[in-house]
């Protein structure tokens, strides 16, 4: 997650690269670097004349040469000893390295401490990086607040600046994120069961597969859990959610298609106080949170059901979109809690700081693979590890 800035945030924390073997221009250039100078290997010359032939031997070098003995020159040979190893060229002068986050902001250290100036012109890099990877404004703004208010004017020793700025850094991110409360544990606390929970998102969220993945968690918590298909709208919905019930050995409450869905959760609660179940899972239908009337509908089904946890749905990958919707749908419905989808391959992540910290919610579960098991528990420890900040 967050690949660029993860990289960015690694040169700057000064971390080793991979090693790779060094070529010989470059092994030639650190031996000479320490002192250990090669020399030319020079070419060794050995030379002699060879015995004059005998007459007998002159005859039969002329018949192989066809040649008169007045033309016959016996030349002085010179043998001529190849160096084992080509000579070695020196290696060309290394590009200076681009001066990271950090760098620059150790060369401020004249004194003990940094001016307002000398953030400012430091920050703006980290910013684009961060709106670039879909994290929305405000969350960018709240970031430099923070980080600013644990540097600026701070009692900083140069030798101490990589530590100090790196937790300031930490603490400013960790700042924008809130740290969910353990589902299981909320859910047997509870005395009057059942434990209702509403899922809503919009259309192709992973909303329907997301209750799956959570039916699944909670029935091997030993935490017995019915599901409510009261996604009544879309073609195909209650087939969906049924499937997955038969497959996990849950059972599935619902209605025709058509059916008020308000209706369909009514029902599935009823059954679980009169079967003792202890939790109810309702799907309903994916609304695009532009839509006013699929909203006021959202709005009848939490009145009837009064759950006592409502989770948005959102796809990681969408970025900006999703913060929107979840600001929208917390304003309609008002939601608890977050699970953001294929957060296994969101490559950015700015959804994860932004939607948090722009509805006030938890993030409670990232979807993380297609199958049952693939639903991870939200930490905010998390976030750092993605980033190279653990």
């Amino acid at each position: 997650m967050f690949e660029s800035l993860k990289k960015k945030l690694a040169s700057w924390l000064g971390k080793p690269e991979k090693k790779t073997k060094a070529k010989p221009k470059q092994k030639a250039k650190k031996e000479k670097k320490a002192g250990k100078k090669q020399k030319k290997p020079e070419k060794k010359v050995k030379t002699g004349k060879k015995a004059k032939p005998s007459v007998e031997e002159q005859k039969i070098i002329l018949e192989e040469t066809k040649e008169s003995p007045e033309k016959l020159e016996i030349k002085e040979e010179i043998e001529i000893i190849e160096p084992e190893e080509e000579e070695v060229k020196e290696a060309e002068e290394e590009k200076p390295k681009k001066e990271g986050f950090f760098s620059k902001l150790f060369k401020k250290f004249s004194s003990a401490k940094i001016s307002d100036k000398d953030f400012d012109e430091i920050f703006s890099e980290l910013e684009i990086i961060l709106l670039e990877n879909n994290v929305a404004l405000e969350v960018v703004e709240a970031i430099r607040d923070n980080l600013r208010s644990s540097l600026v004017g701070a009692e900083i020793k140069k030798e101490n600046a990589d530590k100090v700025i790196t937790e300031s850094l930490k603490k400013a991110i960790l700042d924008v994120l809130i740290e969910p409360e353990n589902l299981l544990e909320k859910i047997k606390s509870k005395k009057d069961l059942p434990f209702v929970i509403l899922f809503f998102g919009i259309n192709g969220s992973g909303k329907t597969t997301s209750i799956a993945k959570l039916a699944h968690k909670l029935k091997k918590s030993g935490i017995s859990v019915i599901m409510a298909a009261a996604d009544t709208f879309r073609a195909a919905s209650i087939e969906q959610l049924k499937t997955h019930g038969s497959r996990l050995g849950i059972e599935v409450i619902s209605k025709d298609y058509g059916a008020d869905p308000a209706a369909v959760a009514f029902d599935a609660i009823s059954y679980a106080k009169k079967n003792h179940t202890q939790v109810v899972l309702i799907d309903t239908a994916g609304r695009m949170y532009t839509k006013q009337n699929l909203m006021k509908e959202m709005e009848k089904i939490v009145r009837v059901s009064r759950p006592d946890l409502k989770i948005f749905v959102g796809e990681s990958i969408t970025g900006n979109d999703a913060t929107e919707q979840a600001k929208t749908f917390n304003e309609t419905a008002g939601i608890d809690g977050i699970i953001l989808s294929k957060a296994d391959v969101d490559e950015k992540a700015g959804t994860i700081l932004s939607v948090s910290y722009v509805t006030k919610k938890p993030i409670l579960f990232l979807g993380i693979g297609q199958n049952y098991e693939d639903l991870k528990e939200f930490k905010k420890s998390d976030v750092l590890a993605h980033l190279g900040l653990e």
